[in-house]
């Protein structure tokens, strides 16, 4: 399988929080699956670090030596994902949230993720 971990997975995975459920954490931990991590979710993050909005016990200059040895792949930006986008209806506003949707579209990736707006959308998830 390919995953697409939303920004909170990450998150629950780095900092072993409970209420990834073990399932998910099987996916993630599964050597024969592809997991990804799209660039825009780690922009998300050393965003709300610098505002305040994010507490993490992680230091955010480790980040990619864990994905690396976690074997997450940083998934960037495309223009086919950019596309994508334009063509999304506006069931969720979030912008980060958004570029991961319209990526997994792309990509048809599934993505993990507990946020029931981007369940709503016509993209695979698991949770």
């Amino acid at each position: 399988m390919q995953y697409l971990l939303d920004t909170h997975t990450l998150i629950w995975f780095i900092e072993g929080d409970l209420s990834l459920p073990s399932k998910v954490k099987k996916e993630i931990t599964n050597v024969s699956n592809d997991c990804y991590l799209s660039i825009a979710s780690l922009w998300e993050i050393a965003i709300k670090l610098n505002i305040g909005k994010l507490e993490f016990s992680f230091a955010f200059d480790n980040i990619e030596d864990f994905l690396s040895a976690n074997k997450i792949q940083i998934l960037p930006i495309t223009f086919l994902h950019l596309q994508r986008l334009t063509n999304l209806n506006l069931i969720h506003r979030d912008p980060f949230d958004r570029l991961i949707i319209s990526q997994a579209i792309a990509e048809n990736l599934t993505i993990l993720t507990k946020d029931n707006n981007i369940q709503q959308y016509p993209v695979k998830y698991l949770w």
